[in-house]
């Protein structure tokens, strides 16, 4: 016997698992590039201008017979999008972890947030409703379909492999979307020049999101694989799942701390994210062609930061590297006070300063939050670290807002929110982050 081809079983299961890893980061490829063209860039203001078409003289929509001005269309139907995925996801997350069977649930998700972003081509004249109804679809199924997909990481990754895995999930993520982005900005930007008017230019930008969403999700629904697990006990509805989700957590201390934790310089990143165009535009007075640049180079470099972090982490470990990245945050907003109006240059370095550290924060977040979850609970624990990146993340907008209310600035206005990445660092570094592995059930890898 040929002893060269001989394999072994160890050698076959890293095979395999190099494999279902390959698999899952192309989830991240797949959906991100609905958050970047989708939710970042074209459908606000699409959306509200569609909305603006079906407003009457005082420039109200009637949706379901309630008065709603048409600026704040998009909002609402954002916030209704959040309250659907909150009731959702425990639901689906206990469901998953009872049965064993997340990928099928994964492709429902997938393919209704698919479904609905490719029917955004539907979106015009003044159908707001049909445009606000495929926004809380795609919305909700994508927070669902995460929920599923990052709970599959501590089931293809060892300890000593999720801070890479993950990193590497991200930066797939942000790498797809800024590919998909330039596209989409070649058409619209050159809308005339292929015989297009803008609307249609922007109808099939947004749909075509949505085709790359369902086609690339195939990769890892034929990759991943269902684990069986023990019977468990049925899921219960709603708000009653989470909260005995929450319950059984508070038999984790340590894991809710570290939770805490996230959610607080979590919901700082989230509101840079949303607000620095607004501080662009309104603050600095920068034109859209300087703000969508901006948007690119934050996707570009946040590929090279996640992975930067990702090596990070495997020398100083995971808890160092994001204690690291939170410092980095502060710093980065505290200059982003001091930026001149009227100068893209220097608000193109705000920019790379936020996309180097913004992936690999949120990767190694992701990966040290595996460690922390108990074994078998994975998909419900991950609903509720979900839930914690998106629908808790109101605080630093209305900080934002209150701020800018109360002193006229915008410059005040994101400094603010240096807060919660002060207050994350300190809680963060608080949380004994070895004996919460430990008491989750998990093993210890040598660097965390």
């Amino acid at each position: 016997m040929d002893t060269d081809t001989v394999r072994s079983p160890a050698a076959d299961d890293s095979a395999g698992r190099r494999r279902e890893q390959r698999g899952w980061y192309f989830y991240d490829w797949a959906c991100s590039v609905y958050s970047t063209s989708v939710l970042t860039v074209f459908l606000g203001p699409y959306l509200t201008s569609v909305a603006e078409a079906a407003a009457d003289a005082d420039g109200f929509v009637h949706p379901l017979g309630v008065p709603v001005r048409a600026g704040s269309f998009f909002a609402y139907a954002v916030s209704l999008s959040v309250v659907v995925a909150v009731l959702a996801m425990p639901l689906v997350g206990a469901a998953a972890d009872r049965t064993g069977r997340k990928k099928p649930l994964l492709a429902a998700a997938a393919y209704t947030g698919a479904a609905a972003t490719a029917g955004m081509f539907f979106l015009d004249g003044d159908r707001y409703l049909l445009g606000g109804l495929l926004l809380v679809v795609a919305n909700a199924a994508q927070s669902v379909a995460m929920m599923l997909y990052n709970s599959y990481l501590p089931q293809i990754a060892p300890p000593e492999e999720r801070d890479a895995v993950s990193s590497c999930g991200w930066a797939f993520g942000y790498a797809a979307g800024a590919l998909v982005l330039v596209a989409n900005l070649v058409l619209y930007t050159g809308h005339d020049s292929f015989g297009l008017p803008e609307g249609m230019a922007v109808r099939i930008c947004l749909a075509s999101a949505g085709l790359w969403w369902g086609a690339f999700a195939l990769i890892p629904l034929r990759r991943l694989r269902d684990r069986r697990t023990p019977a468990r006990e049925a899921a219960l509805p709603g708000f009653r799942q989470l909260a005995a989700t929450v319950r059984d957590m508070r038999r984790h201390p340590l894991t809710l701390a570290f939770l805490l934790a996230y959610l607080i310089y979590n919901d700082g990143i989230q509101t840079v994210i949303s607000q620095a165009s607004v501080y662009g535009s309104k603050e600095l007075g920068l034109g859209q062609s300087t703000l969508i640049v901006a948007v690119l180079l934050v996707q570009v470099l946040a590929v090279a930061g996640a992975l930067l972090l990702g090596r990070c982490a495997r020398r100083y470990g995971a808890k160092r590297t994001i204690l690291g990245s939170l410092v980095a945050w502060t710093l980065t907003l505290a200059a982003g006070y001091f930026l001149p109006a009227g100068a893209p240059g220097w608000f193109f370095v705000l920019a790379a300063g936020i996309g180097l550290v913004l992936g690999g924060s949120q990767a190694l977040s992701r990966s040290l939050f595996s460690h922390l979850v108990p074994p078998g609970k994975e998909a419900e624990y991950f609903s509720a670290y979900e839930i914690s990146d998106r629908g808790l993340s109101w605080l630093g907008p209305l900080l934002f807002g209150l701020t800018y209310q109360l002193t006229g600035s915008y410059r005040d206005a994101i400094v603010s929110l240096v807060g919660f990445f002060v207050l994350g660092f300190v809680l963060l570094a608080r949380v004994p982050v070895r004996r919460a592995i430990t008491d989750a059930g998990n093993p210890v890898p040598q660097r965390i």
